[in-house]
C-alpha cells in the first residue's frame, strides 16, 4: 500500500467563526479546503475523539461521554485513560492491516495508554504515597519520556487544566509533536488551549479572541514542518462552545425528591450510588442518569423533564436516534437548553461539601466540573493561598489546593448539545484541495482519514 505521512490536529474548539482570528490556520484552509463538522452527541472530548477513530457512534464504541457509572463496579469515573475501554478497530490497525510497518504517534489524543501506536505521550502525574501528586507524562517506549523532558521540560500538568491553565501546555505538546511527526506515518496531536477562556469568559469575548491567536501562532512552527516536509494536514475540532449562564443541579433535584443518597465521613458528604434510586452523571451539556429500579423511571423522567434548563430526556428508544444507547449510557439521558449545562453537586449545605469540591480532582468528582478554570473569586486571599501551597509542594510536603469556587456561576461557556449554528459548531480543514466540503459527519472521519492515508 502506498501511503502519505498524514497529520492530524485536533484543535479543540475550533469554529468558522473563531478562524477569523486565525490567519495561519485560515491560509491552510484557503489553499486547501473546509467544511463543517457534524458532531456526535454528547459533544465531548472522550466520546468524539473515540468516533473520529473508530467511525462509530457512542453505541459503537462505548465512550458514552468523558466518564460514566461503571455499574460493574459501583463507582462513578470520569477521564479514564485505557484504550481497551473503547470498542472497536482503530483508524491505524485497519491501516496496519494492509501495511502491518505503518507507524504511528498520539500525543495527547484521550485513551491513549494500553494503545497500539508506536509512540505515545499523554499527561500522567506522579502519585506519591504519601497523597502528593507531581506533574508528568507517561510515554511509550518509555525512553521517550527523558528524550521529551530533557529537550522541552517536565510536561506542564497545571497550564493542562485549573485555574492556570494557559498556552503553555499547548506548547509542549505541539513541540512533542514537532519531534514525533518525522518518525511517524500518522500523527496525531491534541491541542486544549481553546477550552479554557472560551469556558471562562464566553465564545464571543475578547479573551477568546485572543486565545484563538495565541493556538494559531503556536501551531505555525509544526504547520510550517508539515508543508515542507510534505505531510498532509487534517485539522478536526470535536465541538464549538456556546454562551452559558444557567449552571442546572440536577443531583440537588434528585436529593430533595429522595431519590438520591449521600453517607457522611469527617463532616463530608459523599455521592452514595450503592444506595440510590437515581443519581446524574453530569458532563457539561448532558448528564447520564442512573435509575435503580425501574418502577422510578417515569417518575425520573417527569422530574427532570420539568427541572429548569433540562430540553431533552432519552430514554433508551430516543438514545438509539442519536447512537448512544449503549450500556453504559445512563438509563436516561438529559441534553440542556443552549445555554445551560448540568453541575454535579449533590450536597445542600456547601458547609457539608467534600475537600475535593475545592480543589482541582478530575478523578475523585463524580461529574464535571467547570468550575475548576476559576481561582475563588469570593476569596481575596485565593492567590495568596495557592503560593503557599504551592511551597508546600515545592519543600515536599503534602498539600491540597483549595481554590475552586462551590459558585458556578462565573462559567461563561459549555458544549455538548448538538449545535444550533454551523458557524459556531465544529469544523474539519484540510491542507489538500477539494477533499472536504459542506458538511462531514463525526463518523465519516475515520473514512477520511484512512483516504488520506492512502493517497499515494
Amino acid at each position: 500500500m502506498a501511503h502519505s505521512p498524514l497529520l492530524v490536529i485536533d484543535v479543540v474548539g475550533l469554529t468558522p467563526d473563531l478562524l477569523t482570528h486565525m490567519p495561519r490556520l485560515r491560509r491552510l484552509a484557503d489553499q486547501g479546503s473546509q467544511a463543517t463538522l457534524e458532531p456526535v452527541l454528547p459533544a465531548v472530548t472522550c466520546s468524539v475523539q473515540s468516533t473520529f477513530l473508530t467511525g462509530e457512534p457512542p453505541r459503537g464504541h462505548g465512550i458514552v461521554g468523558n466518564g460514566w457509572y461503571f455499574r460493574e463496579l459501583g463507582e462513578v469515573f470520569l477521564w479514564r485513560q485505557h484504550n481497551k475501554l473503547v470498542e472497536g478497530e482503530k483508524v491505524w490497525e485497519t491501516l496496519r492491516r494492509e501495511h502491518p510497518d505503518y507507524t504511528v504517534a498520539n500525543v495527547c489524543w484521550w485513551y491513549a495508554m494500553g494503545a497500539t501506536t508506536d509512540y505515545t505521550v499523554t499527561p500522567r502525574p506522579i502519585y506519591y504515597a504519601d497523597g502528593k501528586k507531581a506533574p508528568d507524562c507517561y510515554t511509550r517506549p518509555p525512553e521517550l519520556h527523558d528524550e521529551l523532558v530533557g529537550a522541552l521540560g517536565e510536561f506542564p500538568l497545571f497550564t493542562y487544566w485549573g485555574p492556570t491553565a494557559s498556552i503553555v501546555s499547548s506548547e509542549w505538546i505541539i513541540a512533542a509533536t514537532r519531534r514525533l511527526m518525522p518518525r511517524s506515518d500518522l500523527t496525531l496531536c491534541y491541542v486544549p488551549h481553546l477550552d479554557y477562556d472560551l469556558q471562562r469568559f464566553g465564545p464571543d469575548s475578547a479573551e477568546a479572541a485572543q486565545a484563538a491567536r495565541d493556538v494559531d501562532g503556536a501551531l505555525a512552527p509544526l504547520l510550517d514542518d508539515a508543508e515542507r516536509a510534505g505531510v498532509t494536514v487534517l485539522v478536526l475540532s470535536e465541538y464549538g462552545i456556546t454562551a452559558a449562564d444557567q449552571p442546572v443541579d440536577v443531583n440537588r433535584m434528585l436529593r430533595r425528591q429522595g431519590l438520591l443518597e449521600v453517607y457522611t465521613q469527617d463532616g463530608m458528604e459523599y455521592l452514595d450510588p450503592w444506595t440510590s434510586r437515581a443519581f446524574a452523571v453530569a458532563d457539561h451539556q448532558v448528564a447520564h442518569v442512573y435509575v435503580d429500579d425501574d418502577a422510578d423511571l417515569e417518575t425520573v423522567r417527569g422530574l427532570c423533564a420539568d427541572l429548569p434548563g433540562v430540553d431533552q430526556v432519552l430514554d433508551r428508544e430516543a438514545q438509539a436516534a442519536y447512537g448512544i444507547d449503549h450500556e453504559r449510557a445512563g438509563d436516561l439521558v438529559l441534553v440542556a437548553d443552549e445555554t445551560a449545562w448540568f453541575t454535579y453537586y449533590y450536597w445542600l449545605d456547601d458547609e457539608r461539601a467534600p475537600d475535593f469540591a475545592r480543589g482541582v480532582e478530575i478523578h475523585r468528582k463524580p461529574g464535571y466540573d467547570p468550575a475548576e478554570l476559576f481561582f475563588d473569586p469570593d476569596d481575596r486571599a485565593v492567590k495568596l493561598k495557592a503560593g503557599l501551597t504551592l511551597a508546600r509542594k515545592m519543600a515536599g510536603l503534602r498539600y491540597a489546593m483549595k481554590v475552586v469556587p462551590l459558585d458556578p456561576a462565573p462559567v461563561r461557556g459549555t458544549h455538548g448539545r448538538l449545535p444550533k449554528d454551523p458557524a459556531g459548531g465544529p469544523v474539519v480543514l484540510c491542507s489538500t484541495p477539494d477533499t472536504v466540503s459542506g458538511s462531514v459527519p463525526a463518523t465519516d472521519v475515520r473514512d477520511l482519514i484512512l483516504r488520506l492515508a492512502r493517497t499515494s
